[in-house]
């Protein structure tokens, strides 16, 4: 995860991804917002980036007095490859609280398919247009999403066998 305190601003100048772009430890960080970010990731596409190597998300509500912070509880964070250009990108999109939906980059990363339903499970994020958005890792009538810092640890009762004689 980047270290939003220790990342930098590129120059304000457009880009052809259209949208903010920052480098954190060296990889550059691009910023769509959720209305913009097919678009983008279909420019990517087209610019040679591929491959999707990891999607996952981030819930910043426990870090409210952190420099830097998203303005939005929620961060859904790709990470790009380009076997041609031999370089990485990293793809970080807000997602509010209030509409935990982004659309699917299924279509173009087919690969993402269990990535985004490990996401809906585990943070509640929706993704529109997945072909199979159910949970992958909890049972289908589990209750909450594991990964969010207000899910209560806990809260289930968890009965172990009895200890070997």
């Amino acid at each position: 995860m980047d270290n939003d305190a220790t990342a930098t601003e590129h120059a304000p100048a457009p880009t052809r991804y259209g949208c903010r772009i920052s480098d954190s430890r060296g990889q550059v960080v691009i910023h769509p917002t959720r209305d913009t970010y097919i678009a983008t990731l279909k420019v990517l596409v087209d610019d040679t980036f591929v491959s999707c190597t990891d999607l996952t998300a981030v819930d910043y509500s426990a870090y409210a007095s952190r420099v830097g912070r998203p303005t939005e509880r929620f961060e859904v964070v790709l990470n790009l490859i380009s076997l041609e250009r031999r370089e990485r990108l990293r793809v970080r999109v807000a997602v509010p609280e209030s509409d935990p939906t982004l659309d699917s980059a299924f279509d173009l990363y087919p690969g993402t398919e269990a990535m985004e339903r490990e996401v809906y499970d585990m943070f509640g994020i929706e993704f529109v247009g997945h072909p199979d958005l159910s949970r992958i890792l909890m049972p289908e009538d589990w209750v909450g999403h594991p990964l969010r810092k207000d899910y209560a640890i806990g809260r289930i009762p968890v009965q172990f066998k009895g200890s070997p004689s």
